[in-house]
């Protein structure tokens, strides 16, 4: 599942943000003195966590309006909008770079993966999280009562393998993590969109209990060769 999309005024998070902090932390990758890129920083939440671990990141966003909140909200973080897959950094500029609930709604997906290997240093890490293209589409469909209204936002879902042969094809070394999603974000999120029948259906189903291909959500590290 992705990231609910509410109102500006909203105070609904965009993502799981538990379950993506408790990835980078599994990585054992978040060092101080690393240069950090958030594609998708939205509102700023994470970026701003990460500052105040005292990490070097920064952050884009094609929305101003959300760019414009995340200054409201946490004042003047480094973030900038860009637009399409081109990024305004130099060749080699980070050591990480970071999306989640990012990469399903980027259309050119070869453009962006080749964007993000230019921008990673020799050996630096794309860390991201992307659902699953066979659960989300169920899940997306319900939601909007409609088998076509959700494709074009989601139009860079991928299945497993087809996440983990594309990112090879960008020269990219791939290792999926076991990353538990269903924390209280992610309960909220399907009694929200789903009501009653989709809490027992959670409680009858887990997904962080399923074979990591069939989780509802990829969280991956591919590192640069």
């Amino acid at each position: 599942m992705t990231g609910y999309d509410p109102p500006a005024s909203s105070d609904v998070e965009f993502g799981n943000l538990e379950a993506n902090l408790a990835f980078l932390d599994q990585t054992g990758l978040l060092r101080p003195g690393l240069r950090i890129l958030e594609i998708g920083c939205g509102r700023g939440t994470l970026l701003n966590e990460l500052r105040a671990r005292g990490l070097d990141a920064v952050g884009v966003d094609t929305s101003a309006d959300r760019l414009a909140e995340t200054r409201a909200r946490y004042g003047p973080l480094p973030v900038q909008q860009v637009a399409g897959t081109t990024l305004p950094y130099d060749d080699a500029t980070f050591d990480l770079v970071l999306s989640f609930d990012a990469f399903e709604h980027i259309a050119d997906s070869d453009a962006h993966l080749a964007e993000v290997r230019r921008v990673l240093r020799p050996g630096g890490s794309y860390l991201l999280q992307t659902p699953n293209k066979w659960t989300n589409a169920i899940f997306e469909t319900i939601r909007w009562r409609s088998f076509t209204r959700w494709r074009e936002d989601h139009c860079a879902l991928h299945t497993y393998g087809q996440l983990a042969r594309r990112l090879a094809r960008h020269g990219f070394h791939v290792e999926f993590a076991d990353v538990r999603v269903v924390t209280p974000f992610f309960r909220e999120k399907v009694r929200r969109h789903l009501g009653r029948p989709g809490l027992w259906l959670l409680a009858l189903a887990n997904p962080d209990r399923l074979p990591r291909r069939w989780r509802t959500n990829f969280y991956v590290r591919a590192q640069r060769d």
